[in-house]
């Protein structure tokens, strides 16, 4: 971890590095043609301070999805910088296309105001090795910036066209098949452009190549990410999550752990103590193994905690119930009603399995 912000880690991938000399050794070259005079030195030199200038930009334009998010009520857990691009990694999907538009732009926009600052600033710089490390720094942002615009995920462009088609449609699964479609678009856009400066003989046909393979790999990966993540969050149509719930029973949480593990057969458990707090939910493997040597020991000492993102409201949609289940880690959850009474309990086996039966059905 380098460091963090607003609580947030910020982590470097060695990819970074791997991603920073190639662009080192395919950028050195172009900076001689550009700069006539400039020796192999100060090219290399302008070049790394290009691969230097890249990273710090990719950095401030997924600062400003962390702190959108953030702000949005949206945790994150991390901001990474890998290969040739990075990473905020929200710990839940936005519950609403607003949200995810507005998440999705923050990033842009802090290039393109980058972008503009370091092309004023080009107006004060005279001619030479800083005025190109300026116009470096104005087009790696500007890069950044119209690269991730594209509409096709998992680029911003392509959150931008999910939201988009999710707010007319009302179907976020809708949404991102659209922006998974154009991801494979833009991998083969790429392809085909460096391609081109291959055929065309350009001066940066090389550069071109290298950074076009890297980033359409990246895209079509991570679009094809995107559905496999978008299916695993789908909920089938007709499935109720009454269906899927243990009944629930409250014993105390003193009581002996052999009674309430005859008292679970078929039922989830919660454990409450005298002052009516919950204790946690009934852990039946560790209750039989208690059980096995002590059974006169209090059952909440084979419970498992009760924790804020394992309650699941009764209520919720069934997408939101799939993700939470998939990113929390509990075996069981505890499902309550609108009025926060106990109504059910969840396993995570079960939904697994009934969500797997409904799709291969």
């Amino acid at each position: 971890m380098l460091f963090r912000v607003s609580g947030v880690p910020v982590l470097l991938a060695p990819s970074w590095w791997l991603g920073s000399l190639l662009v080192i050794v395919l950028y050195a070259p172009l900076v001689e043609r550009l700069l006539p005079g400039a020796g192999a030195g100060l090219s290399w030199l302008l070049a790394a301070a290009f691969a230097v200038l890249l990273g710090v930009s990719v950095f401030a334009h997924e600062l400003g999805h962390t702190l959108v998010a953030l702000r949005l009520g949206i945790p994150v857990r991390r901001l990474r910088l890998f290969l040739l691009g990075g990473l905020s990694e929200v710990a839940r999907t936005p519950r609403r296309p607003g949200q995810e538009g507005l998440v999705a732009v923050a990033g842009p926009v802090v290039s393109l105001i980058l972008a503009a600052g370091c092309g004023l600033l080009l107006l004060t710089v005279p001619p030479g090795a800083t005025w190109l490390l300026v116009a470096q720094c104005a087009v790696a942002n500007l890069a950044v910036a119209v690269f991730n615009l594209l509409p096709g995920l998992p680029l911003d462009g392509g959150r931008m066209l999910r939201a988009g088609v999710w707010a007319l449609t009302g179907a976020r699964g809708k949404g991102t098949t659209a922006a998974v479609i154009g991801g494979w678009l833009v991998a083969a856009a790429l392809l085909v452009w460096a391609l081109w400066g291959l055929a065309d003989g350009s001066q940066d046909r090389w550069l071109r190549l290298g950074v076009c393979l890297v980033t359409g790999w990246f895209v079509a990966t991570g679009a094809s990410a995107e559905l496999s993540a978008e299916h695993r969050r789908s909920w089938p149509i007709g499935l109720e999550l009454r269906e899927l719930m243990l009944p629930v029973l409250q014993l105390p949480a003193e009581s002996p752990v052999s009674d309430a593990l005859a008292a679970a057969a078929g039922r989830g458990v919660v454990l409450v103590r005298a002052d009516g707090v919950a204790a946690g939910l009934l852990d039946s493997a560790l209750a039989e193994r208690l059980a096995a040597d002590s059974p006169a020991s209090p059952a909440e000492l084979a419970a498992e905690p009760v924790r804020a993102d394992s309650v699941l409201l009764l209520s919720e949609p069934g997408e939101e119930i799939a993700e939470r289940v998939r990113e929390t880690p509990a075996w069981q959850f505890l499902v309550v009603d609108d009025d926060g009474r106990p109504a059910g309990v969840l396993r995570r086996e079960d939904l697994r399995v009934a969500i797997s039966a409904r799709r291969t059905g």
